[in-house]
């Protein structure tokens, strides 16, 4: 059975070491890591890369284009007018502004989510 190759330095995008990587990649570039096989006496270059990027918050599993509730107090016209322009629309029975999931983090109005709407 064979050991598994030491990780003995890892460098960031535009370190000495990452810059022909770093054009080649772009940002998709996380890190270098060195690695060391001792017992093939060999040393590995390896890269990380980001193949995939989406909407997240912690504890929060919905769908990006899902619907949900804010407030909006009624004195925050300038806000209003942010929401209507991210394709926010009022909802009378729920007396509370909808929105796409997408545009409230677009946005930063996590914190202004009614509990309701995300079970918690």
């Amino acid at each position: 059975m064979g050991s598994k190759p030491e990780v003995r330095t890892t460098l960031l995008p535009g370190q000495n070491g990452t810059k022909s990587l770093l054009r080649q990649y772009g940002d998709q570039l996380v890190c270098v890591r060195y690695r060391y096989d001792k017992l093939r006496g060999k040393r590995l270059k390896t890269i990380e890369l980001v193949v995939d990027e989406q909407d997240w918050v912690p504890g929060v599993n919905i769908s990006p284009e899902r619907k949900v509730s804010i407030r909006v107090g009624y004195d925050e016209a300038e806000l209003r007018e942010q929401v209507k322009i991210a394709g926010g629309y009022w909802a009378p029975d729920k007396k509370a502004w909808q929105l796409s999931y997408r545009n409230v983090l677009q946005l930063g109005l996590e914190r202004r989510i009614l509990d309701d709407e995300l079970g918690f």
